[in-house]
């Protein structure tokens, strides 16, 4: 089960990333823009996440995903740490979020990163 550790490791892994304490909580940016968040006494995550592939996220696994209500306006999801299969997600979530949250000049040095892998 990955934890707020693993999420720090693998987020500040990623190119240009920093991280920086945001309403008294951890925060992961690409380039100054955030793409991740340690909410919840760090037991969740909170990502950049298209709406509509977020909508079905929380439908097709509600124990791990669900939207916080002061987010619901925005392209973000939660994802319960406890409920995360393995760091291969873990990893696949933060890359995807870091992919959508990144200048285009980093997308272009680093194509495959966020691309999930084939299992």
């Amino acid at each position: 089960m990955p934890d707020a550790e693993d999420v720090r490791r693998i987020a500040l892994s990623f190119p240009d990333t920093t991280e920086k304490t945001a309403w008294s909580m951890p925060t992961f940016r690409v380039a100054g823009k955030m793409f991740a968040t340690l909410p919840d006494e760090e037991t969740s995550l909170a990502v950049r996440c298209p709406k509509e592939e977020r909508d079905e996220l929380v439908l097709a696994e509600p124990e791990k995903f669900w939207i916080a209500r002061h987010e619901a306006q925005f392209a973000w999801v939660r994802a319960r740490l406890a409920a995360l299969e393995g760091e291969d997600e873990l990893r696949d979530i933060l890359a995807d979020s870091w992919r959508q949250a990144a200048p285009p000049r980093l997308l272009e040095e680093h194509p495959g990163l966020g691309v999930p892998q084939e299992r």
